[in-house]
């Protein structure tokens, strides 16, 4: 009966469009793992830790927009999805996280790896369900349960995200199924959800015709064609992250946003009177400050989001647009007309975009050893077309958004930004890679790296995946922390011990004991030709940047700033 149940998930998955699943070791899961991996239409990844696991289909599913499902054994293996369903919650990224548990008899009776699953992610979650111990009775329910798993992890009222069967099995757990449940005679899914969002009316756009605003674009924008089509109507730039797709070689982008609204001057003379929020926020808490300061003075700030969540964290939104971000910049197109636009607006900013990147690159390249802004600088143009990057939050994605250039066709980057946490980031990387969409290139830091060193245990004889390439920026410890105030409040010694944290091992002897070939590189140059080397030619390859220190760095990013000041001036 239980392995009928399990191939019926299995069956009605598939006909929803599974393609991946994340299975870890365990007895209590054996219904489910033998079902996923009789399909031939499903890919089996098997990953020995959990909680990389997790991230592991986080990655399939934020490179390939379908879900995955993750699967586990009882216990503790179950607990150790809860981070990457807290990412997949806050990210909106689709995810089964699928737990298999004893059955009743077997809780509150000392049982081993037996735990209180009921409600184990808490709120972080689209939808969860316990169906008990699988019976003939229930048969008709099953292929409506897996069904509507996959729409709400797919199109519930909240958006993408993660839901949660939690699936008691009774031994024995080997078994070979019965005739399944009927499905759909033609094929199709017991339930086809078609997510229906609210119209975008964008008719009061209008009133911003000929004021000087800017377009703050992020993660999920909406196409990059309409994000400039529409800034070109208004004659407004478009202050655009490298996760947003718009950081392209167009007058209209600006990509050294942060360095320029940290010139106070500049910033006072460029400060908006609109303020268009499309996607997630830049982590930049310099332009935060300019949004906060423009809404101050009397701004409108307008955020357009499908799924009318709040993402406001200052409290400067006047005005919230709950519409998808594409349909929403068509009809605001539309509604503009042929509408005048402010006079000079348009070309201060590209000539402040201009000299700042003059100045960037001046800096940036007069250092002969490698540096941190010179990986971030170097990155992207160095790699194969249909590439995409999966950059760790802390220094990697803040490093793309102050250093990263714009582009004719820029890579793909993607992020876990939903929480912002390091940990995962090999996992989601090498991900994005087995869902088969190019060349994937993480790019972490050293802590990161060895917080998630367990991604790199793969098993015998896989069959190789897209290539993955992991960049390593090592500067020996936690940079982001010497960015902050504990750096220079702190004796050095305390700060090293408590933020700064240098680990022992060291990055490189850590990949290669995973048999794995690395490139040690501290060069512009030698980065460039590891890169060429690496990306596309491996399954799982790293590259170790060794940078200066993270003082060195944090001077460098102020000598970086000084230039771009002066020139402005």
């Amino acid at each position: 009966m239980q392995a009928t149940f399990a191939a019926t998930l299995v069956d009605e998955w598939v006909r929803s469009g599974l393609t991946d699943a994340v299975v870890c070791p365990g007895s209590r899961s054996t219904p489910l793992a033998l079902a996923l991996a009789a399909r031939p239409e499903v890919r089996c990844h098997v990953r020995l830790d959990e909680r990389g696991a997790g991230f592991f289909a986080v990655g399939l599913a934020l490179a390939s927009g379908r879900p995955a499902v993750v699967l586990t054994t009882s216990g503790t293996a179950a607990a150790e999805l809860h981070p990457s369903v807290v990412e997949a919650h806050h990210a909106r990224v689709a995810l089964l996280a699928c737990t298999a548990d004893r059955p009743p008899s077997l809780h509150h009776v000392g049982a081993p790896q037996t735990i209180d699953q009921t409600g184990l992610f808490g709120p972080a979650l689209r939808w969860f369900c316990e169906p008990g111990v699988p019976t003939a009775e229930t048969a008709g329910t099953w292929r409506s349960l897996a069904a509507r798993s996959w729409a709400e992890a797919c199109a519930g009222p909240d958006g993408p995200g993660p839901v949660h069967l939690n699936l008691a099995f009774a031994e024995p757990l080997v078994g070979d199924p019965g005739p399944l449940p009927e499905g759909r005679p033609d094929g199709a899914p017991h339930y086809a959800p078609v997510p229906a969002g609210p119209p975008a009316d964008a008719s009061g756009v209008a009133r911003w015709a000929g004021r000087r605003g800017v377009v703050l674009a992020g993660a999920g924008c909406g196409p990059a064609e309409g994000v400039l089509g529409l800034a070109g109507r208004l004659g407004w730039p478009v202050l655009a992250d490298p996760r947003s797709g718009c950081r392209r070689s167009d007058p209209l982008v600006v990509a050294a946003a942060d360095a320029l609204v940290r010139c106070e001057r500049l910033r006072r003379d460029l400060l908006p009177e609109v303020v268009l929020l499309l996607g997630a926020p830049w982590a930049s808490k310099a332009l935060a400050a300019m949004v906060a300061e423009a809404s101050a003075a009397g701004a409108t700030v307008a955020a357009v989001d499908p799924w009318w969540r709040w993402i406001d964290p200052d409290r400067v939104v006047t005005e919230i647009h709950r519409a998808d971000p594409a349909r929403w910049l068509a009809a605001a197109a539309d509604a503009l007309g042929d509408a005048p636009v402010a006079g000079g607006w348009l070309a201060r900013w590209a000539s402040a975009e201009r000299l700042a990147q003059e100045a960037i690159d001046a800096v940036v390249s007069a250092e002969h050893r490698l540096t941190e802004p010179a990986v971030a600088r170097l990155l992207l143009p160095s790699l194969p077309a249909g590439s995409v990057v999966v950059a760790a939050s802390s220094m990697p994605v803040r490093d793309l958004e102050w250093f990263a250039p714009p582009l004719p066709a820029p890579p793909r980057v993607v992020a876990n930004r939903g929480a912002n946490g390091i940990d995962g980031v090999s996992s989601t990387a090498q991900g994005a890679a087995a869902a088969g969409v190019g060349p994937v290139v993480g790019l972490l830091g050293d802590l990161a790296f060895l917080h998630d060193a367990s991604s790199l245990v793969r098993p015998a004889g896989e069959p190789p995946a897209t290539s993955c390439t992991l960049v390593v920026v090592d500067n020996k410890g936690g940079g982001i922390f010497s960015f902050l105030p504990q750096a220079a409040a702190l004796d050095p010694s305390r700060f090293e011990q408590l933020f700064g944290t240098p680990q022992a091992p060291d990055v490189a002897e850590v990949a290669r004991g995973f048999g794995l070939p690395v490139a040690d590189v501290d060069t512009p140059a030698g980065l460039t030709a590891a890169l060429g080397d690496a990306v596309g030619r491996h399954p799982l390859a790293v590259v170790v940047a060794r940078v200066p220190g993270r003082a060195g760095n944090v001077a460098l990013h102020e000598r970086v700033q000084a230039a771009v000041a002066a020139a402005q001036r």
